[in-house]
């Protein structure tokens, strides 16, 4: 089944003829069909994200494999088959639920059969196979995601998830409940395309739904809850949504502790003040770590269990730790000297988190913020110049006096704001090798 006939809209549709997704169209839509194969006619439809950005005008002409999922009526192993044929390489990624990655030009794509789910149980689907388009789009989660172009640039929306798109309207297909049912982690899902592509409050039906089977989340795996958070939380409108999953109760059930909204608003603005580049020290776009810490963190024990009930990463966890430690002692009154000094011992990351925190956390109103974190990202990181291989060469004998010389000399250059070159600092350790 067709899935009822395309909509008769104007559209940007050059994104279709990016090369490697117009080479893997023209192969998974072979000539008449393909019905000589014995499995039917084979169509290949772009579905999903790629069609509703592109519809919001967020895709390229030249967009990137990765970008783009495709769904068909063709057997798993008949897009292998068709897609080695051509020269492309075919990985069965998820062959148990019809996924096949075929890549191009060094461009991955997600070629899944058209089916319908069986038997699911919040966590798991077993999945059934077929060609109507209809029954898949179903079995999707928000309408706005079961929106399909074909190779032509003709788009199918079977449950209307077209208006949808343009209202900033998250809205489950069919029955919400259901569809939460069927995999639990939709509640977060429903909140983190809300925070992206939503406009005003999330849908009424589907947030009564979310509430009501918000226990559902429990029994998911700690990393599947880590990757949908983490990527709700640098969504456009994450501070207004995440407030919405406080109040709901959702939340607290997600990272376990309380939920400090005021500076996870304020983590937000100040992020869209400096254009999205409070990054990794300073760079990029809005940072996901970061704003996890102004909502869950205020000591660095508050890390730990941040850490392990979302299993995150070691390198997360040991940058929430020390961007929880003593971050209230950072603000726009610290020295030259004392900023300098902590760009030493900390580094510019640990730096820049706690003073984030801090005014996060602080008085936003006190002068010197914005002066502060510009300070902080520009301000020089200071190299001590001497080596313990050099105090040896002045002829210190190996062992523990070299390191216990080089902690003095530290000291001597600490406390002279840095100044101190290396051949300054050599000329004090020769002196102080030959002191009797």
């Amino acid at each position: 089944m067709s899935g009822g006939e395309p909509l008769k809209v104007d559209w940007d549709r050059s994104w279709l003829d990016a090369p490697a997704l117009a080479a893997v169209l023209a192969i998974l839509n072979p000539p008449n069909g393909g019905e000589a194969d014995g499995d039917g006619v084979i169509e290949t439809r772009v579905v999903g994200g790629a069609v509703r950005n592109a519809l919001l005008g967020h895709m390229r002409s030249g967009t990137s494999g990765g970008d783009v999922d495709l769904a068909t009526t063709a057997p798993a192993e008949t897009v292998m088959a068709l897609a080695r044929a051509a020269g492309l390489k075919a990985v069965p990624t998820g062959i148990a639920h019809g996924t096949v990655t075929v890549i191009c030009a060094g461009a991955p794509f997600e070629v899944t059969t058209l089916r319908h789910d069986v038997e699911t149980d919040g966590r798991h689907a077993t999945v059934a196979f077929g060609a109507d388009w209809m029954e898949d789009a179903r079995r999707r989660d928000f309408t706005m995601n079961a929106l399909y172009a074909d190779r032509q640039g003709r788009l199918y929306d079977p449950v209307g998830g077209y208006d949808d798109v343009f209202a900033g309207r998250v809205r489950f297909i069919g029955d919400a409940n259901a569809r939460i049912a069927e995999d639990f982690l939709r509640i977060l899902r429903f909140f983190r395309f809300h925070a992206q592509f939503g406009r005003g409050d999330p849908d009424a039906a589907g947030l009564a739904a979310v509430i009501r089977q918000r226990n559902g989340l429990l029994g998911l795996s700690a990393e599947r809850l880590r990757q949908e958070m983490l990527r709700l939380l640098v969504a456009r409108g994450a501070a207004p949504t995440v407030r919405v999953m406080a109040e709901s109760g959702i939340l607290g059930i997600v990272t376990g502790g309380i939920a400090y909204l005021e500076a996870f608003s304020r983590i937000c603005a100040l992020e869209a003040a400096d254009g999205d580049g409070a990054g990794a020290e300073g760079e990029g776009g809005p940072d996901a770590i970061l704003r996890l810490a102004a909502l869950c963190l205020v000591v660095a024990e508050d890390a730990d269990r941040l850490a392990a009930r979302l299993r995150l990463t070691n390198a997360e966890r040991k940058r929430l730790t020390a961007a929880a430690s003593r971050w209230w002692a950072i603000t726009p009154a610290l020295s030259g000297h004392d900023r300098a000094g902590m760009l030493y011992r900390i580094g510019r990351q640990t730096l820049l988190d706690r003073a984030r925190l801090s005014y996060a956390h602080g008085d936003v109103e006190e002068p010197g913020w914005q002066a502060l974190m510009t300070d902080l990202r520009q301000r020089a990181v200071p190299r001590f110049p001497v080596t313990g291989g050099d105090l040896v060469g002045l002829g210190l004998a190996s062992g523990p006096a070299v390191g216990a010389l080089l902690e003095r000399l530290e000291t001597q250059w600490i406390e002279a704001d840095f100044a101190l070159d290396r051949e300054a600092l050599l000329q004090s350790a020769a002196a102080l090798i030959r002191r009797p």
